[in-house]
């Protein structure tokens, strides 16, 4: 008591100074500037995570959402200042709508990186993130026409969670040089210590250089290398830019690394033993030629030595099979930004091919292109996977040639969801029932949520985890109705698909299914249920189909919210500008959670984890992290369908897979192709990109959605009338709650650094 007390009277004095107000009296902006003030104060008095070893995790996005709640759960004093507010007439909901949320990610990549750093700092282990400090991260999205435009999505405010550092480094590209700005934002761990995140900005930014939309003179490094995240690469300049982004970070974080070690007393030929570095993805790979450069040209070392030193220091973690995500840079890109790279990049490839004449695995292949998973693979100590397929598709095909080189180096890291925000932040309702049913211990060690399972004949329990559910489908409504003006039915049944727009996570399956399902209502047949599609996403300015994709959705929208005859039964809604903080409320609502990309194309999910903690039910293809799924929760609680990913693999080694074969023997699939270009559709949407999306897909269809659309409308549907047995249902709610645990990220953290960091 005696501490809400004193929090109350901090509060007080701080919303006195800023703007002469009590609590009570100051608009919800001006409370979540006091609240913010409060929470960096507390921060200030946490203790810094130390220790004989540190981790850095390197990545070019860290998708860490609204920091207030999240803070506030991990601080412990979520309930008390819930408790302060509600006394004055405030909540931290309505104040947490002034936030503005950091715009430094797009998709899993970023939110598992933000993750990981939660989780870090939670198990009190020393390690902090480095990555760049994006002014208007990838894009604000704006529907107009039923099209996806691109705006600036300005997010930096005068009072936020980034402390200037004062810390600066200079950054050489050939003859032009930069100097970095370093921001820190403090990451606290659950009741526990802090860590931080490292965030370069270039001194010279200009955000004046962006003109309509999100185009910018690409070629003015010293004034854009922080603007954006991802910029277009479709052409020379984009390709450019995206080289000095990453160089940019990696000579940032190398010298401060290296300038942490020395800060320490320790000779950094001992630096394996001190410090571990993350690569995340290959966006990061150009630290290890980096560090080499300096040791060598600085610091006194041999090229053996420092080979030696980080070759023992980098771990490399790979996150896609997709041969596009896989850099390959044209060594001349390299040579133009950063000619300094290239003797270390030639002499580390040189290596290579003396000792191995596979052209697989050389770093400079025959067209002169560097190939920079090569570089972490051979010079790294580590190469994980995500999930457990993953994994073994990498060791038995896509980086085959690499495991009989390095069997020892392989290892298999399930990725993880924090449940601070996925549950306790986001879905307070379930949590304070899972505290009352089962205690609080699965807040720390997520395990315990199995302890549900002892419930799962107890009728009230059942109820209650039903009840929940309900009550966050009607909050979803009313927030849909403000933010998107769509009406919603909260009784129908919420399938709901929010990931980055990309072919082979088919969204386009999903859209055909849509068609299908409209044209069986306009036929007569209705569901029992009504049914609410919803879906979230952003496509790179770049990927015309993705963005095809989109027109798609948004047409269908149009055309089945306005047909009487259909939107009583159905219901579709693309909401906009698809982000963390709407993925907060879209979550816990949902019934039906879509993970239906392409088998062995994922190379985990982590979305379906987080729809699975928050009771939905997964539907969706035997790929990433679903395999570990369907394991933990049997035949009976999720719903499998489509090719798997070894009958995939060799539709792919044997190029034999023609998609208009299958839209010439099924009506069905016909009929929902078609559709994409009837005059109906054609009539809302814009001729040029419904053409296009048709086209591919009755011409390349290179993921494959006509292969498994057939058994997705069967095993859909079916899900759909397995949800009329309400009873049932609400078992598989609570199987899957229960099985949430092992998805924890503090598991995949304690993973990594038992066989990878060995922190402590």
């Amino acid at each position: 008591m005696e501490f809400e007390m004193n929090l109350e009277q901090t509060l007080n004095e701080i919303t006195g100074k800023l703007y002469g107000k009590n609590i009570g009296a100051c608009t919800d902006a001006q409370l979540y500037t006091g609240v913010l003030q409060l929470t960096k104060e507390k921060m200030a008095e946490t203790p810094a995570i130390t220790g004989d070893k540190k981790v850095y995790y390197i990545s070019m996005e860290f998708l860490i959402g609204k920091l207030l709640s999240n803070n506030l759960i991990n601080l412990g004093i979520y309930e008390e200042l819930s408790d302060i507010l509600k006394k004055n007439g405030k909540t931290i909901a309505d104040i947490e709508e002034a936030e503005p949320e950091p715009s430094l990610g797009n998709g899993g990549l970023g939110r598992l990186a933000a993750c990981f750093l939660d989780s870090i700092a939670t198990l009190g282990l020393p390690g902090d993130g480095i990555g760049l400090n994006y002014h208007f991260g990838l894009f604000k999205q704006v529907f107009k026409d039923h099209l996806q435009n691109a705006e600036k999505n300005d997010w930096i405010q005068k009072d936020s969670w980034l402390n200037n550092t004062g810390t600066k480094f200079e950054v050489s590209f050939g003859d032009r040089k930069v100097t970095s700005v370093l921001y820190d934002i403090d990451v606290v761990g659950y009741e526990n210590g802090l860590n931080k995140l490292h965030l370069f900005d270039v001194e010279t930014v200009d955000e004046s250089l962006v003109k309509k939309g999100i185009t910018f003179d690409k070629k003015a490094i010293e004034k854009n290398l922080t603007l954006f995240l991802y910029p277009d690469d479709s052409d020379e300049a984009g390709n450019l830019l995206r080289i000095y982004q990453e160089y940019f970070m990696v000579c940032n974080g190398a010298q401060l690394i290296l300038k942490e070690v020395k800060e320490k007393g320790y000779d950094l030929h001992t630096m394996p033993e001190h410090v571990a570095i993350q690569i995340n993805d290959t966006h990061p790979t150009m630290v290890i030629p980096e560090l080499i450069r300096i040791l060598t040209t600085e610091e006194g070392f041999t090229m053996d030595e420092a080979i030696d030193v980080v070759s023992h220091t980098c771990a490399y973690t790979n996150h896609t099979i997709l041969a596009e995500a896989l850099e390959k840079w044209p060594l001349a890109y390299i040579e133009e930004v950063v000619p300094q790279l290239v003797p270390i990049i030639k002499e580390l490839s040189d290596r290579v091919a003396k000792k191995y004449k596979d052209e697989k695995v050389q770093i400079i292949d025959k067209d002169k292109r560097v190939h920079m998973a090569h570089i972490d693979i051979h010079y790294g100590y580590s190469v994980n996977g995500v999930a457990a397929i993953h994994t073994e598709i990498l060791k038995q095909s896509e980086l085959n040639h690499f495991y009989k080189i390095y069997p020892e180096k392989f290892n298999n890291k399930t990725n993880g969801i924090t449940f601070r925000r996925w549950l306790l932040s986001c879905n307070h309702e379930l949590a304070a029932f899972l505290t009352q049913t089962i205690g609080d211990g699965y807040k720390k060690d997520a395990d315990e949520l199995q302890k549900l399972l002892e419930h799962k004949d107890d009728q009230a329990v059942l109820d209650a985890i039903y009840d929940i559910k309900k009550t966050k489908k009607a909050e979803l409504v009313s927030y849909i109705k403000e933010k998107e003006g769509v009406e919603l039915n909260p009784d129908s049944i919420f399938d709901i698909q929010v990931k980055r727009l990309h072919e082979y996570k088919r969204q386009q399956m999903n859209a055909l299914y849509i068609i299908h399902k409209y044209l069986e209502i306009k036929g007569g047949r209705k569901p029992s249920t009504p049914l609410t599609f919803i879906f979230g996403a952003k496509a790179a300015p770049a990927y015309v189909i993705a963005q095809d994709i989109i027109h798609l959705l948004l047409v269908m929208s149009d055309i089945i919210n306005n047909d009487p005859e259909v939107s009583p039964y159905m219901k579709l809604v693309m909401v906009e500008n698809y982000n963390v903080s709407y993925a907060e409320k879209l979550i816990p609502a949902c019934d039906i959670s879509e993970q239906i990309s392409l088998a062995s194309k994922e190379a985990s999910g982590t979305g379906n984890m987080k729809f699975m903690l928050n009771g939905a039910v997964t539907l969706g293809t035997s790929d990433g992290a679903n395999v570990e799924i369907h394991e933990l929760v049997g035949d009976d609680n999720i719903y499998i369908f489509g090719k798997d990913s070894d009958t995939v693999i060799k539709h792919y080694e044997k190029a034999d897979y023609v998609s208009k074969d299958y839209y010439k023997k099924s009506p069905v699939i016909k009929e929902a192709v078609d559709f994409i270009v009837s005059k109906e559709v054609l009539k809302v949407g814009k001729k040029e990109n419904l053409e296009r999306l048709y086209n591919e897909l009755l011409n390349k269809d290179w993921f494959m959605t006509l292969l498994d659309l057939e058994d997705y409308i069967k095993v859909k549907d079916q899900a759909f009338a397995d949800y009329e047995d309400q009873q049932k249902w609400k078992k598989m709610m609570l199987v899957n709650i229960a099985k949430a645990g092992f998805f924890s990220s503090d598991r995949t953290i304690a993973e990594y650094n038992r066989d990878i960091w060995k922190l402590k």
